[in-house]
């Protein structure tokens, strides 16, 4: 995939909105909200305990104009 970053596009802890936000971007209803297609997303879904509740989150890809190099980089 290269140089880049994972930005947070959606996250939530509730489940019913999570399945109704991953329901309307199957739809294709959400595709402007996206950067990309679907091969630079990812899922997360952070399990919670008794202290802290699970948490579903999906990232985009975003990658790194400069290939990675250090915007100092002369070459």
């Amino acid at each position: 995939m290269g140089a880049g970053r994972w930005d947070v596009v959606f996250e939530t802890r509730d489940e019913a909105e999570w399945q109704a936000y991953m329901r309307r971007l199957r739809a294709g209803e959400m595709r402007d909200a996206l950067p990309g297609d679907e091969s630079v997303l990812r899922i997360d879904v952070l399990c919670g305990r008794l202290v802290q509740p699970t948490t579903y989150r999906l990232s985009a890809f975003v990658a790194d104009p400069a290939g990675g190099r250090d915007a100092g980089d002369s070459e």
